[in-house]
């Protein structure tokens, strides 16, 4: 956890070690399944290997803050472990899926500090890699998940729903002015977030629980935490699209303001009425040819108040997460967890080092 007032020099660890390692073996059980050039170019992605097969000890693995939410939810609801497992394998493989098929959306190469699948398999590959662990997540919830598999069944794929909605709107919002009558209004942005990324986490933190067979209003409650966690995490990936360095991002630098991405603290510097705003808004429309192009938007959104604010909306969901969580009255340890695996996802951009503040009530 990153308590300190600079942000961390890599990508921080979300899950306990011991979590990711009992979800790695699964999810190599579960891609087992595929056709072993898949089950390669998963590997690599995973940072398992390199592109060859071959060991990479030096590549980075992914959070697994998914698959942690799988068993925090579990802990909560009193449901064992190994009852939650398959739930979390199977949000970990959809988690993989939306972010090979983004990279290719978005044209990004490089995925946690090295080529992305798409780059180096192609794009036809990695279509069928990412189309694959969508089928992957939902057989290992039939084979594995219980008498209570089609009700988590049920839940991820009204999960999927929502966000392929979101990744919908997010390619139309990336076409819209950033400026006139048709401009992106901030609520239009935010509800695409819930859908695109909030979602996940939502199912994330409910579908071990749905193993167990939890009740409606814990499962409810549970969604809910997920949720706001994830608007949160979204809201700190805008920050670091922005102005976090590859080091912290796996991707590279600036890549929000390198497609002109619609996101929160540029739609809020452009929406500011300040000097500043209108000059961002001139610079985004003529488009960021250079570093320090980039450099100067960068400036401008944080003058216009758009990074502050962005903290602070950040901090608004982590705190309403935690609250939710703690509602269920879960053990001391599942609490103490869920807020330091939430703490931890601000924590890549330092916003870990002021408490969060309750907003009022009104604003929620």
């Amino acid at each position: 956890m990153t308590t300190s007032g600079s942000p961390p020099h890599g990508p921080v660890n979300a899950a306990p070690p011991s979590t990711r390692l009992l979800t790695q073996a699964a999810l190599r059980e579960a891609v087992g399944h595929l056709d072993a050039s898949l089950e390669r170019m998963f590997g690599y992605h995973m940072g398992w290997w390199g592109e060859r097969g071959d060991p990479c000890p030096e590549a980075a693995e992914g959070k697994a803050l998914r698959p942690a939410l799988a068993f925090l939810g579990a802990d909560a609801a009193g449901v064992p472990t190994d009852t939650a497992e398959p739930g979390a394998v199977a949000v970990e493989l959809i988690h993989n899926s939306t972010l090979i098929h983004d990279d290719m959306m978005d044209g990004d190469t490089v995925r946690r500090n090295r080529p992305a699948v798409w780059q180096v398999f192609g794009a036809g590959p990695a279509i069928l890699l990412g189309d694959g662990l969508h089928a992957c997540a939902v057989d290992t919830l039939l084979r594995r998940g219980g008498r209570h598999a089609p009700d988590a069944v049920r839940l991820l794929s009204g999960m999927l729903m929502r966000l392929a909605r979101g990744q919908a709107r997010d390619l139309a919002l990336a076409r819209r002015p950033w400026r006139g009558p048709k401009t992106v209004a901030i609520a239009e942005y935010r509800a695409m977030a819930a859908d695109k990324t909030a979602s996940l986490l939502g199912c994330a933190a409910a579908i071990g629980a749905q193993l167990g067979g939890a009740s409606p209003t814990t499962l409810r409650t549970l969604v809910q935490a997920g949720e706001h966690l994830g608007l949160a995490f979204q809201f700190v990936d805008d920050l670091l699209g922005v102005w976090g360095p590859p080091r912290a991002t796996g991707k590279e630098s600036s890549s929000d303001l390198t497609r002109g991405q619609k996101t929160l603290p540029l739609l809020t510097a452009v929406g500011s009425g300040t000097d500043d705003g209108t000059r961002l808004a001139e610079l985004l429309e003529r488009g960021l040819p250079d570093r320090d192009a980039m450099t100067s938007a960068a400036e401008l959104a944080d003058r216009a108040g758009a990074r502050a604010a962005t903290e602070r909306a950040a901090r608004h969901h982590l705190a309403l997460a935690q609250r939710a969580f703690a509602s269920l009255g879960p053990p001391s340890e599942a609490r103490d967890a869920f807020d330091e695996l939430s703490t931890a996802v601000i924590g890549r951009t330092a916003l870990a080092a002021d408490p969060p503040r309750w907003p009022e009530d009104g604003a929620r």
